[in-house]
């Protein structure tokens, strides 16, 4: 299996990659930064370096062919502004989508985050003052839900993923999903864990579900999942 993911160099992504190809899969991470390729390599993923804010959708999807999954893993950082919201979190999620579509990749995994879809109308329209930080969150919780809102418009097999706050500790291999849930934390990865077995073992496929630590093994969670 061939596993393509964007934004190869976030902490969530490295944790992938090294699950991914430890189980025998070829992992591809796209970046931006040629600086980082030696990181990817280190994680057992090889890289690509291209720019998600300047490539087209027909141009992308020559380097997805042959790819059996995808995954969205980037975003544009707790220090970019709120237009890179827009033109990462949202569009580039999108941009991938269409494709994955145009390359004939049926199987999408986004990383989204909790309660996104309750953003301000008001503070999240640009433009926005990058010093104001509560409307530059408003901006990243509707450049979430709005790409949210297109993958599950897609006809392709898509999983969308919102975590609790995320952490570094150690992966716990146990998680509480839903609709909804309560607000809470996990580990990165665990985050890394419940997309690759959701990639691996196929399940969660057309479900979008908020995901916090919990009791629950992931592999059980992820099979069970009707959200």
């Amino acid at each position: 299996m061939t596993v393509i993911i964007a934004g190869g160099h976030g902490k969530i992504a490295q944790l992938l990659e090294r699950r991914l190809a430890d189980a025998g899969q070829e992992v591809v991470g796209i970046i931006r930064n040629p600086d980082h390729a030696a990181d990817l390599e280190k994680a057992g993923a090889k890289a690509l370096v291209l720019d998600l804010e300047s490539i087209d959708a027909e141009t992308l999807a020559k380097h997805l062919q042959g790819a059996d999954a995808v995954v969205f893993a980037a975003g544009g950082g707790a220090k970019s502004g709120a237009e890179r919201k827009m033109t990462v979190d949202r569009d580039g999620a999108i941009l991938l989508a269409d494709a994955a579509e145009k390359a004939g990749v049926d199987r999408y995994v986004i990383i989204s985050a909790m309660s996104v879809d309750g953003f301000d109308v008001e503070k999240s329209t640009l433009p926005v003052d990058d010093n104001d930080d509560a409307a530059v969150w408003e901006v990243y919780r509707r450049a979430k839900s709005e790409a949210d809102a297109d993958i599950r418009s897609r006809d392709f097999d898509w999983t969308i993923v919102r975590p609790g706050a995320l952490t570094d500790d150690a992966g716990t291999g146990q998680i509480t999903t839903g609709a909804t849930v309560d607000r809470g934390e996990i580990p990165r990865a665990d985050v890394a864990e419940i997309v690759a077995t959701a990639i691996l073992e196929g399940t969660a496929v057309r479900t979008q579900f908020e995901v916090i630590s919990g009791e629950t093994p992931i592999s059980d969670a992820l099979a069970e999942i009707k959200y």
